[in-house]
């Protein structure tokens, strides 16, 4: 029996295969704009610093110091193991010791991205990442109104904070309002992640075809992400690529993407999207998104100051909210509005806009009509 043999790409696949519309340079540096516009924005919001918040950012430094002792004690566990086996050994004539110390700290700091993860997960001990993210999102609708009080009230946007928080708060992945079952999917999600991290890191030490493995793990990501085109050329430069550059390369790729999935937590909390639509939600905003993930993992790594800056970042997103989505309807009217935010309605005009007045945009939607007409009478939330 004759094998079948797939059509050859016709000119629109080919087109959409090398398409990176949707991860174009200017999209990526719209997103660094948008990382210190939306930290500046946020710093300007007085009700951060209130008591409350003051509390909170004491606390966060605090957290931040135990996560680095948190991450130093494997590696002082190593270095006391070391110092016993001098006493017997002589090591100060050989380097595997500084080498074993080294590449600790690179797989925590890099390959299974401790840190990023211990921050992370602080949003499920506390509700004060969703407040922040909340308060900051009123704060920008007060500043819209505010810098467009002179223009035509008929054409200016409606306000994000008076339906969104009216949403019943789940958990974005597993839409569950438990937040036992919400911590165990986060941990499976982490477990699984550096799992994967870590069997490609070490099959990259295979004598022969360990070379090739990092490229084709940055081939098969970024082809999904950027398509065709740029991963075969990310492909051939990792090749040369020494290793530790490499899976810094790829992992500071993978670390801006999870720490945008959890930064936006609060407000997929709120909207429920199935998977399909996230999937097409992050796609048609992936570059910006990446640009935005990419300033703030920067900045996450300054010592000790990590956690507070991963506040920042989280009132940060809610300016970034209102730049790449509708308003939300009163929840008795959302059904379909997921739906409808798929794809980026106002992409390419934000995208023109000068660097120098990311607000010059300000159009108000089209009017949104529910997906089921009985939705305007029965709300969709349980």
């Amino acid at each position: 029996m004759a094998a079948t043999v797939s059509p050859p790409m016709d000119k629109e696949q080919l087109k959409e295969a090398f398409d990176i519309s949707h991860f174009d340079l200017n999209a990526i540096l719209r997103g660094l704009q948008l990382t210190l516009v939306g930290a500046h924005r946020a710093l300007q919001n007085p009700a951060i610093f209130t008591s409350r918040h003051y509390k909170q950012a004491a606390l966060a430094v605090a957290a931040g110091i135990v996560i680095r002792i948190a991450i130093a004690i494997p590696i002082i566990g190593i270095r006391v193991l070391l110092w016993v086996l001098s006493l017997f050994f002589r090591l100060d004539t050989v380097t595997w010791d500084d080498e074993i110390i080294s590449g600790l700290n690179f797989v925590e700091e890099y390959v299974l991205q401790i840190p990023l993860f211990l921050m992370a997960l602080m949003r499920y001990a506390t509700p004060t990442l969703d407040h922040l993210f909340m308060d900051s999102l009123r704060w920008v609708d007060l500043t819209y109104v505010q810098k467009h009080r002179e223009d035509d009230p008929d054409r200016l946007r409606a306000m994000y904070y008076p339906n969104l928080s009216q949403y019943p708060v789940r958990d974005g992945s597993t839409h569950s309002s438990s937040t036992a079952q919400a911590v165990s999917m986060f941990l499976l999600r982490f477990v699984r992640k550096g799992l994967i991290s870590l069997a490609v890191f070490a099959a990259s030490y295979v004598p022969y075809v360990g070379r090739f493995v990092l490229p084709a793990a940055s081939f098969y990501t970024f082809n999904r992400a950027v398509g065709l085109g740029p991963a075969s050329l990310i492909f051939g430069v990792g090749i040369l690529m020494p290793r530790r550059y490499l899976v810094v390369f790829l992992q500071t790729y993978f670390a801006s993407r999870s720490l945008v999935r959890e930064l936006l937590e609060p407000y997929f909390a709120r909207i429920r999207f199935s998977k399909q639509e996230k999937r097409a939600w992050f796609r048609s905003r992936e570059g910006l998104l990446f640009g935005f993930g990419i300033g703030f993992y920067v900045l996450l790594r300054v010592p000790l100051l990590g956690v507070l800056v991963y506040g920042i970042a989280e009132a940060s997103t809610a300016y970034l909210i209102t730049k790449i989505t509708d308003p939300p309807p009163p929840p008795p009217r959302s059904a379909g509005f997921a739906a409808s935010q798929q794809v980026w309605r106002n992409k390419h005009e934000f995208l023109n806009l000068s660097f120098a007045n990311l607000d010059a945009l300000h159009d108000k939607p089209p009017p949104y009509e529910p997906a089921d007409p009985m939705a305007a009478t029965t709300s969709t939330t349980p």
